[in-house]
């Protein structure tokens, strides 16, 4: 065990090597050491607890924001207390290096860039701003999460009769530019992608794979692109990057 383990750390480090082009696309496996439950981990996945089409679309935010705000929002304001890991940390230390070109996440948590990697698509959008759906007039997340806290559901936009909703993509939502911008840079060159806590279920975003000309699998379950994969690797995302990091730098 601890001999492949070993081997396969050493591959990635020399796929990362020899990989000019190299990104990361993170799913929420690489947040579970900050203390973000991911959404589908049997036992302990989000959407285990929670159906997400009843009350997390934005058909339910325009038809019933009450329910919207009350059912699903409290995981959003307990998110944004959450801080970096080693993972977050080790893909910064790549992108320091010179190796990894940039980062995709489908993550909403802002860890990539609290952790200060530079160039993050924030595919789903993040959590540090909102905005109102009346006058587009956007504001700091806090003033959402006061709002809510107060019991002003559903938050009310401060300059006008809106309500205020957060800057992340909802089941229903069309995608952010940031996904576009993701594809395009990807569609250029993607030598090698690392897909780090991701069940690469949710698409398009799990689609993006099909630019990269390797491709590299840490995650906990089964995916089903493991058969087109150079390495897999089912162990905690921060150990493992961690431990490429380190072999990088042998």
């Amino acid at each position: 065990m601890e001999m492949n383990y070993r081997s396969s750390i050493e591959r990635v480090a020399k796929l990362i090597k020899e990989s000019p082009l190299f990104y990361a696309l993170t799913g929420a496996g690489i947040s579970t050491e900050s203390g973000i439950p991911d959404f589908r981990s049997p036992g302990t996945g989000i959407w285990e607890k929670v159906d997400p089409f009843a009350t997390s679309t934005v058909h339910v935010l325009h038809e019933n924001p009450a329910l919207f705000y009350e059912a699903g929002f409290s995981r959003f304001a307990e998110m944004i207390q959450a801080e970096p890991n080693r993972a977050h940390h080790a893909l910064k230390q790549m992108e320091d290096h010179g190796y990894l070109k940039g980062i995709i996440t489908q993550n909403i948590d802002s860890l990539h860039w609290k952790a200060g990697s530079r160039r993050v698509w924030e595919v789903h959008g993040h959590l540090r701003t909102c905005h109102c759906q009346g006058c587009c007039q956007r504001f700091s997340f806090e003033v959402l999460v006061e709002k809510v806290a107060g019991g002003q559901i559903p938050p009310p936009c401060p300059r006008c009769s809106g309500i205020l909703r957060p800057d992340v993509v909802l089941f229903g939502d069309t995608m952010s530019p940031a996904f576009f911008e993701a594809e395009e840079v990807l569609r250029k060159g993607c030598d090698l992608m690392m897909v780090i806590g991701s069940s690469l279920v949710v698409y398009p975003v799990a689609d993006l794979v099909r630019f990269a000309r390797k491709l590299v699998i840490i995650n906990a379950q089964e995916t089903n692109y493991d058969y087109r994969a150079e390495v897999v690797i089912r162990e905690k995302c921060g150990q493992v990057l961690t431990d490429i990091v380190k072999a990088l730098e042998e």
